[in-house]
């Protein structure tokens, strides 16, 4: 059967969106492939990142739109594209729970801390970091996990543990995060994802 057909949804930078590629670009997700980008947000630079690397990239703006009209147009746009697994990289657009049961064991999301530390309603970005620095936590991290109704929920796939140094920053140990844990569990875990879709016969979702 064909490969695994994977979305990733982002909302800025995408240096995660980045990893993801490189990663499949070095033959680390043998079982899934990166078919299409979604951005909640018109202009963001990850959409640049995915037309480099020459996958299709859309924006579904989230702003200023009912939230059912929203998730409406991104199921359309993962239907065209016959979509398997989404996975969310910066995503900063919490999905409805009726949107999250129509992809079971299918959304990955990635969390830069070691879930159930510093997660949660507000925990999302530098304020994951800051929060981190401001309890003197020795270690962090980052995980991947399967969304299920609540944001933060859902089965933990993977986890890195990594070091806080003195002196650490919030944009620091953001980018210490990313690079030790984030940019390598993500690919891994598609992988793993994706592998056991494609032993189960795959895709035809939604």
């Amino acid at each position: 059967m064909e490969k695994v057909r994977i979305a990733v949804f982002v909302s800025g930078g995408g240096t995660n969106l980045e990893a993801l590629l490189n990663a499949q670009e070095r033959g680390e997700i043998p079982h899934g492939e990166i078919v299409l980008v979604v951005s909640s947000a018109a202009g963001a630079y990850a959409l640049t990142r995915a037309e480099r690397h020459g996958v299709h990239a859309v924006t579904v703006a989230r702003k200023g739109r009912a939230p059912q009209d929203f998730e409406a147009e991104l199921l359309r746009r993962l239907l065209e594209s016959k979509i398997d697994v989404i996975i969310l990289a910066g995503f900063l657009t919490i999905l409805s729970e009726d949107f999250v049961k129509l992809w079971p064991g299918r959304i990955l999301n990635v969390h830069p801390s070691l879930i159930p530390s510093f997660c949660g309603k507000g925990y999302y970005g530098l304020k994951v970091h800051a929060e981190a620095l401001a309890r003197g936590v020795k270690v962090t991290g980052a995980t991947v996990h399967l969304v299920n109704e609540i944001p933060d929920g859902g089965e933990i796939l993977l986890q890195k543990a990594v070091e806080v140094l003195p002196g650490d920053t919030p944009e620091t140990l953001q980018k210490r995060v990313m690079e030790q844990a984030e940019w390598v569990l993500l690919p891994r875990a598609a992988e793993m994802v994706c592998a056991q879709l494609f032993e189960n016969g795959g895709g035809e979702n939604a």
